[in-house]
């Protein structure tokens, strides 16, 4: 059974009122689940110093990114999961317990207990409930793009599901409004001690009103008609990964955009507020106003891609958009270096650093699990503190044979420090020209600003036309499940784990940008398969 062989005469009939209607329900439904889903990489660091072993900052920053990346790994097992639910019980219902499950979830991490108290059951717990988040989102966007996509007409479907497309981005920048509010009526060591609990609990009140919003909602009229019909799939799981020609659709919707588009998403929307705190060195007030500031002014390009996708066909905008990302990530992120801290960009340049030690040696590996539980642990290596020092400031390094007798060695400037010296380090980078942070009357923010629009532009472009050409690629009898599992492999694992690889490459390699090859090899294979493998749709001659 192909897309198009379920006419949708009933959404022919609908009023831009009735689509409306639907699409607002669905979309801040969504909005407040992504808040919740996003609120945990906000405050990532602040939390790594409660629910984690605190003796190690950075390995326990890692393992907080790690527990991020967890809830986005169960999201496939979640896509099935649902998919079979709402392919079998009915979109409405299906996504309305993705709600609760993500919702009750978020307010309980509000109130795990620190691991000061009960140890290593604090950062278990946390895992759990990310777990459990993971699995409702591998529900949540299926059901929400389809149930949109369904009630759509179809030469208006690509604009309608952008609306959906729109609110990832808007949950994020929630989460950020809702955390730059709390910040502001608590001192920020209040804030680092329990304050950033507050966002969590407050999704009580998101919950509630989600709830009622979904509620009111009517079923589907497409999965309506197949129920009546007697054409739903009576094992989606079976009919989707057991017979080819759907397999097929969802290998290349994985390895041919998605994959893809969750990269350049978690790129240009998350790790960017990451790299602007981390290796620029501005403070989280700037970075957060920043990235809101700039996230609102480029979030209307998600409906307008849609909209546009809708006219030329989705195929061709979103392979432009991954190529672009592939080709201008690195000089996006080299130019946030200089506008955001110009001191350091230049310094980089005129007065490179060197690290005396032997890259592959034990002595300068790096190990998550060997800083929590060997008796010796990585980051107590002199070379790994070294490492950490220099790009946690920022600062790029390169490796030169090690200096006898010495585990490692800086050299700048002309001047050699033996073994690892923090404050003797810091002051030759002072000298040298390598500021301690951001200076704040340097940081050109207009420049920031629009390269934090060019980057959301970006995502759009791959990311506003995604949820319609998906609708558009799998029957209605297996949509759900067919839908959300090449999403969720997509996003959850080659967009989830960006974060943490990126964050890792960095502090492995000695190099800041280091980072971006993850997303830039991964958009550029992408694109390549997808330009040459996928299909192309437009609505105003495909329905579903």
């Amino acid at each position: 059974m192909t897309a198009a062989s379920i006419t949708s005469t009933e959404a022919d009939v609908f009023t831009a009122k009735e689509e409306r209607q639907v699409v607002l329900a669905s979309t801040l439904g969504t909005i407040f689940e992504w808040y919740d889903f996003f609120i945990y990489g906000s405050l990532a660091i602040f939390m790594s110093s409660v629910l984690f072993p605190p003796d190690n900052p950075t390995a326990a920053l890692l393992a907080s990114l790690g527990a991020l990346a967890a809830g986005f790994v169960i999201r496939p097992i979640g896509a099935v999961l649902f998919g079979y639910l709402g392919d079998r019980l009915g979109r409405k219902h299906t996504f309305l317990l993705t709600i609760i499950m993500m919702g009750g979830s978020t307010a309980l991490i509000g109130f795990l207990p620190s691991y000061a108290s009960v140890g290593h059951a604090a950062w278990i717990s946390l895992v759990v409930l990310r777990l459990i988040q993971g699995l409702a989102v591998g529900g949540e966007y299926g059901g929400a793009v389809i149930y949109v996509a369904e009630h759509s007409r179809p030469s208006r479907r690509g604009l309608l599901t952008g609306w959906i497309q729109i609110t990832s981005s808007m949950g994020l920048i929630l989460s950020i409004a809702v955390i730059l509010g709390t910040q502001a009526t608590m001192d920020m060591a209040s804030f680092k001690e329990w304050g950033w609990r507050v966002p969590f609990i407050i999704s009580i009140a998101m919950l509630i009103f989600s709830v009622y919003v979904r509620a009111k909602l009517h079923e589907s009229p497409v999965f309506t008609r197949l129920k009546a019909q007697g054409r739903l799939s009576k094992n989606p799981v079976r009919d989707t990964f057991f017979k080819w020609p759907s397999l097929k659709m969802i290998l290349l919707a994985l390895f041919g955009v998605t994959a893809g588009q969750g990269a350049t998403y978690f790129t240009g929307q998350f790790y960017v507020m990451i790299f602007l705190q981390q290796a620029v060195m501005l403070d989280q007030r700037t970075v957060y106003t920043l990235i809101c500031i700039g996230f609102l002014i480029g979030a209307p390009a998600f409906v307008f891609f849609g909209w546009l996708s809708d006219r030329l066909g989705r195929k061709w905008i979103m392979m432009a958009g991954l190529f672009i990302a592939a080709l201008c990530y690195r000089p996006m992120f080299a130019s946030l270096l200089e506008a955001g801290n110009p001191a350091l960009a230049a310094a980089t340049l005129s007065t490179p650093v060197t690290v005396h030690a032997n890259a592959k040696d034990g002595a300068c590996s790096f190990s998550i699990g060997a800083s929590f539980v060997s008796a010796h642990p990585d980051h107590a290596k002199p070379c790994v503190q070294a490492k950490k020092m220099l790009v946690g400031n920022g600062i790029n390094f390169e490796y030169a044979e090690p200096i006898a007798g010495q585990a490692v060695a800086m050299t700048v400037k002309g001047q050699t420090i033996n073994g690892f010296d923090a404050k003797a380090y810091r002051a030759a980078l002072t000298e040298a020209g390598y500021p301690a942070k951001a200076d704040p009357e340097q940081v050109n923010k207009g420049r920031i600003l629009l390269l934090l629009v060019l980057m959301t532009v970006v995502v759009a472009m791959v990311y506003g036309p995604v949820a319609a050409y998906l609708v558009e690629l799998f029957p209605p009898n297996i949509r759900y499940t067919a839908l959300s599992f090449p999403y969720h492999i997509g996003a959850g694992i080659f967009g989830g784990f960006l974060p943490f690889c990126a964050t890792y490459l960095a502090l492995a390699g000695g190099n800041i940008f280091a980072g971006l090859w993850y997303p830039v090899v991964i958009t550029a294979v992408t694109g390549v398969i997808g330009s040459l493998l996928l299909p192309n749709t437009k609505t105003a001659v495909k329905d579903i």
